[in-house]
């Protein structure tokens, strides 16, 4: 049996995404019964971002699970693309979390209602904060492990601490400007769902192109041909192909070599080169490697 495809760094994502969870299971409870108390449509559309925020995360955590799982014989290429598969998941999510914000901020602007307490811009001002200490720790490990659904994660953070800002924002001309701007508030939860809605196609389009086996960002062509090309009697590269699984990436190259070669020298040759790929790029899993005559 193969052994899990980086499983270290699936773990590093799972950690990150409980501590997501239990700081957004906090935040729901002080953003709703601020919102509640302090008449303020738009710290609850927040708290409602925070409890979505959760139950993606949850999505997350379980994605991360299942990718970190070992090659079997009905997966022979590994469970990666439950990763990418758990961003998507997110994204759709954060579009049904704009909505319901979106249209209640609508019908919230046609009622009359009060202006929102001043205690809640201190409510939000914290909320902000700790939203966006919390976006920069999770995103540092989505850059680290190469994890489109934890970098998915830490995206859905920021867009809750930038919901809170606009969330401020509207308070704040609502206290300043008095009686008639009581729906700056709720215009500001309008323009907070727009703002998630962006954030979302910012998750989904990566993750939907890696679950298309969509060719990864980066010179691969120069860098493989570099590394092949230490291999001696390797004449060059003639064609390549890459794709991301999960944490993973697969190679298929095409070796030039010298056409009166034997079987087995080429044979040899392949498996140097293959050998030398996975020893400079660890993120590489597996390289199959095809010769051909130069």
């Amino acid at each position: 049996m193969e052994q899990p495809l980086k499983p270290h760094q699936a773990e590093r994502g799972q950690k990150t995404t409980l501590i997501g969870i239990a700081v957004n299971l906090g935040l729901v409870l002080v953003k709703g019964l601020a919102g509640w108390l302090g008449h303020s449509y738009a710290l609850v559309a927040d708290a409602m971002e925070s409890g979505t925020d959760i139950i993606t995360s949850i999505f997350v955590w379980f994605g991360l699970r299942t990718a970190k799982k070992a090659p079997d014989q009905n997966h022979p290429y590994g469970h990666g693309k439950a990763e990418p598969l758990a961003a998507i998941v997110v994204a759709i999510a954060l579009v049904g979390a704009a909505i319901l914000i979106a249209v209640q901020s609508i019908r919230n602007i046609q009622v009359p209602h009060e202006i929102p307490a001043p205690f809640t811009l201190a409510v939000l001002a914290g909320v902000v904060i700790v939203k966006e200490v919390l976006f920069r720790r999770v995103a540092q490990v989505g850059v680290e492990t190469e994890s489109s659904a934890v970098k998915a994660d830490a995206w859905h953070h920021r867009s809750d601490a930038i919901t809170s800002l606009t969330a401020f924002v509207g308070i704040s001309i609502a206290l300043i400007g008095g009686p008639g701007y009581e729906s700056a508030d709720d215009w500001a939860a309008l323009l907070a769902s727009l703002v998630i809605v962006y954030n979302a196609y910012h998750i989904f389009r990566p993750s939907f192109g890696e679950i298309m086996d969509e060719a990864p960002d980066g010179d691969w062509q120069n860098e493989l041909k570099t590394i092949a090309l230490t291999v001696p009697q390797v004449r060059g590269i003639d064609k390549y192909r890459v794709r991301k699984t999960g944490f993973e990436f697969f190679v298929d190259l095409h070796v030039l070599v010298a056409g009166e070669l034997s079987v087995s020298e080429g044979h040899a040759i392949a498996h140097a080169v293959k050998a030398a790929i996975l020893k400079a790029k660890p993120a590489v899993y597996d390289v199959l490697v095809h010769i051909e005559p130069a």
